[in-house]
Parts: C-alpha cells; sequence; structure tokens
C-alpha cells in the first residue's frame, strides 16, 4: 500500500485478535499506525498474530505497531514480562548513587525491552517520559519521570532515544512540552500551569530541547502564560513554540484526543489539533463510532509527514527505506 494513501490517525483495537469490523474500518480508512494496549496482549504468540495479521492488511513488514511500553505502572506486557520494579524513577534514583552502574543496568534493560518488541514486531515505543518531578506533580506522572533534576531527565532522555535507535525502534518524546507541573490529572481533567515562560524555557521545556526522536507526543495542559484559552494539543502558539524554541523538527502527536482534559466533542477536538499543527492524532479507546469521526476528520498524509515517516521506515528496517 502507498504511504500517501494513509490518513494522519493513530487508532486501538478492542480486544487480542482484529473483529471484522475492525478490519472494514483499517481497509477503508488506513490509519498511519496503531497502538496496542494490555487489552489487547495475552500471550507471546497471540500478540504475533495481532500483529501479522495488522500488516497483512496493509502489506507492509514495517507498518508503525505503537506501545507503551515504559516499565514500572505503565507495562502493557505485563502478561509476557513483568517490569514494575523498573520505573523510569527507579533508574534515575540509582543513577544519583552510581551514574555509570545505573546507565549500565538501563541499557541492559532497553535492550531485552527491545529484543521483545523486535520479536512481537512493534516498532514504535513511547518513551522517553521527559517531563520533570516536583513535589505536588500529579500522580499520572510520579515515578515515570526520571527526577526532579532536568539534567538527570535530560541524560535520559537522550540515552533513551538513543539506545532504542541501535534496537530499531523509534522512540515518542512525551509529553511535550513538559507535563510534571500539572497537579491534576489529564485523563479525566485539565492541568493548568501559570509558570512564566521565561521559567518554563529553563526547565520543563528544556528536557525536550534538541531531541533526536522522530516523534513527540503533546500534554493535555493549559499553559496560562503562553495561551490562556487552548491547551498545548489545540495551540499554534505553544506547537509553535515546540517547533522554534524547543526545536523539534520531527512529527508531533497529540495524546489520546478522547481524554477529558479536551473540553469538545471528538469531533472538534481532531480538528483543531490539525488546526493547531499536530501532525498525527491519537485515539485510544477502540470506541468504533469515535474512530469512525476521527478518521472521517483526519486528513491524508502531508509531505511532511510522508518524509518522517520514510526516517521511521529506514530506522526500524536497518536501513532500507521502504517508499521513494
Amino acid at each position: 500500500m502507498k504511504i500517501s494513501q494513509k490518513r494522519a490517525f493513530i487508532s486501538g483495537l478492542k480486544s487480542t485478535n482484529l473483529s471484522n469490523k475492525e478490519i472494514l474500518f483499517l481497509k477503508k480508512y488506513k490509519p498511519w499506525g496503531i497502538i496496542l494496549f494490555e487489552r489487547n496482549i495475552k500471550s507471546l504468540d497471540q500478540t504475533k498474530k495481532l500483529v501479522q495479521s495488522i500488516k497483512k492488511i496493509f502489506k507492509d513488514q514495517n507498518y508503525p505497531i505503537l506501545i507503551d511500553e515504559e516499565g514500572g505502572r505503565v507495562n502493557r506486557l505485563k502478561k509476557i514480562i513483568d517490569t514494575k520494579l523498573h520505573s523510569s524513577k527507579f533508574f534515575g534514583d540509582m543513577y544519583e548513587k552510581d551514574k555509570k552502574k545505573s546507565l549500565l543496568y538501563y541499557k541492559i534493560y532497553i535492550d531485552q525491552i527491545s529484543y521483545l518488541l523486535n520479536n512481537l514486531g512493534i516498532n514504535i515505543n513511547t518513551v522517553p517520559v521527559l517531563d520533570i518531578a516536583r513535589e505536588k506533580t500529579s500522580k499520572v506522572i510520579g515515578d515515570r519521570s526520571f527526577s526532579k533534576n532536568k539534567k538527570i531527565v535530560n541524560i535520559f532522555g537522550n540515552f533513551t532515544i538513543d539506545q532504542f535507535h541501535k534496537n530499531n525502534i523509534a522512540t515518542v518524546i512525551k509529553h511535550i512540552p513538559g507535563h510534571g507541573l500539572g497537579k491534576v490529572d489529564s485523563h479525566y481533567k485539565l492541568p493548568i500551569v501559570k509558570n512564566s515562560n521565561q521559567y518554563l524555557l529553563k526547565n520543563d521545556f528544556l528536557t525536550f530541547k534538541n531531541k533526536n526522536s522522530l516523534f513527540a507526543m503533546t500534554g493535555h495542559l493549559l499553559f496560562k502564560k503562553i495561551d490562556n484559552l487552548n491547551s498545548v494539543t489545540h495551540s499554534q502558539k505553544i506547537i509553535k513554540l515546540i517547533r522554534n524554541k524547543i526545536n523539534f523538527k520531527n512529527l508531533i502527536m497529540s495524546d489520546d484526543i478522547s481524554m477529558k482534559a479536551l473540553p469538545y466533542g471528538i469531533k472538534t477536538n481532531v480538528i483543531k489539533a490539525f488546526t493547531a499543527g499536530c501532525d498525527l492524532v491519537l485515539h485510544c479507546n477502540a470506541n468504533l463510532k469515535e474512530m469512525h469521526i476521527v478518521a472521517e476528520n483526519s486528513p491524508k498524509l502531508s509531505k511532511f509527514i510522508i518524509k518522517i515517516t520514510n526516517k521511521y521506515y529506514k530506522l526500524v528496517s536497518n536501513g532500507e527505506s521502504r517508499f521513494n
């Protein structure tokens, strides 16, 4: 299938295998990628079959399959491997005691996760979390952050991207431009940050600066001093800031477009995300009615998306570009 036929959204799936309705949906709307969750993963063999059934539809062995495999609480592969002890904070805390040992352990961890993802056919991991922890950071971030120290977050951010890339796994930095000052869970409510632009550029935004990841995921937050009307995902001002001040030049995807932090219905949330400058929209809950709305309001891929997607194909297929 030609990459230009795809639409600029990523979709979730309901269960451990594709339903007939989902197969029809994928064939008709051709999402840019699919994201898997714990509900989709029962065993090694079952997951491999599910992934292959998706790739078969698109006749593409490197079709983008995403997963949130952070370790710690966010462990979508827990029925296959238990990494609940290996949160980002676990490695960040170890770094403060022994820098060399922590990076060695973390490299071994990434190599093992990458081996499993490659075995399953999953080629994008939505890590690293580059949010800086605070005393009052919402528990939705919590130990998903490497540290309260921005230098440590930055070191682990670069290291994570580099090590996954060496294993032919693409990464998604999140939650750009920084979720650490959010005091509420954006799944349910919009976090409001009142800090100055100057403070944010020197702190929360800094850990995302000049990162080599091909993808970044927005945080659904309102930065009151920058745009007091729109959350990041819906803010042209902040997407421009991400491009120009944080210097992220690759693909920006929204966080889940069905989260309660976004104040509108699915259709408006999707349209406003694209209007603001998001390249891809993410929809996770596998509600087929909502999926149709997302798909019908997602454009075909732009030349820019195709260009960066080609870089992704080169990375995950050991340097071979699938589309020219």
